[in-house]
C-alpha cells in the first residue's frame, strides 16, 4: 500500500520534470529572455519537489511507524504545495510569453499551478487528520490519500504543456534553471522519480 503512495508521488513530479524534456535550437531573443525569467526561479522549486518526493520514499517503508510517515508526508506535501505556488508566481511575474495567445497561455498555466498547490495543501490536511494510533486505520487512510494523489498526478496539465511547447519550450529547455535537479541520495528503488 505504501508503495502505491510512492508511485503516485513519482508521477506527480513528472509534470514539472517535463520542463527539461524539450530540446531544440531557437535564437529568438524575446522568447529566450522570457524563458530565462521563468527558469531562474524554477530550479529551487524543482529541487524542493524532488527532495520532498525522496523524503516520502525514505519514510514510506513497511517498517515505518505511522506517526513518522504522517510527519514526513505532511511536511513533504506542504513543501510541494509551496513549490507549486512559487512556480505559479514565477510564471505570473515573468509576464506573458511572446507567442500567439501568450497572455491566455500564461494565465492558464498560473491557474493550473495554483490549483495544484491547493490540491497538495489539501493532501497535507488529510494526512494530518489521519489517526496514527491504529496502524490498520492509518494504512486505510493513507490509501485514500494515495488514490487522490494518483488522480492529481494524472489530472490535466494541458496549460503547462501548452506553455512548454513550441519556441517557448525550446527556449526553456536551454535554460539551466529548467533542467532536472539532482535528486537527494537515498531515493533508489522507487519507480522513476525523475524519468
Amino acid at each position: 500500500m505504501n508503495k502505491k503512495l510512492v508511485a503516485a508521488l513519482s508521477g506527480g513530479a513528472v509534470v514539472l520534470m517535463a520542463l527539461s524534456g524539450c530540446s531544440g535550437d531557437d535564437s529568438d531573443q524575446k522568447v529566450n529572455a522570457w524563458a530565462k525569467k521563468v527558469c531562474d526561479q524554477v530550479q529551487p522549486q524543482l529541487t524542493k519537489i524532488a527532495n520532498s518526493n525522496t523524503s516520502i520514499q525514505q519514510a514510506t517503508s513497511d517498517s515505518s511507524k505511522p506517526a513518522d510517515v504522517q510527519k514526513a508526508d505532511s511536511a513533504a506535501f506542504q513543501s510541494i504545495s509551496d513549490a507549486y505556488k512559487a512556480l505559479g508566481s514565477a510564471v505570473d511575474s515573468a509576464g506573458a510569453p511572446p507567442i500567439t495567445d501568450g497572455e491566455k497561455t500564461q494565465k492558464e498555466a498560473v491557474k493550473e499551478l495554483n490549483a495544484t498547490a491547493t490540491a497538495y495543501a489539501g493532501l497535507k490536511t488529510k494526512v494530518d487528520a489521519l489517526d496514527t494510533r491504529d496502524q490498520a486505520d492509518f494504512a486505510d487512510g493513507l490509501k485514500g490519500v494515495a488514490d487522490e494523489l494518483d488522480k492529481l498526478s494524472k489530472s490535466g496539465d494541458q496549460a503547462l504543456q501548452k506553455l512548454q511547447s513550441g519556441d517557448v519550450g525550446k527556449a526553456m529547455a536551454k535554460q539551466a534553471g529548467c533542467q532536472k535537479p539532482p535528486v537527494a541520495a537515498g531515493g533508489s528503488g522507487s519507480p522513476a522519480a525523475g524519468s
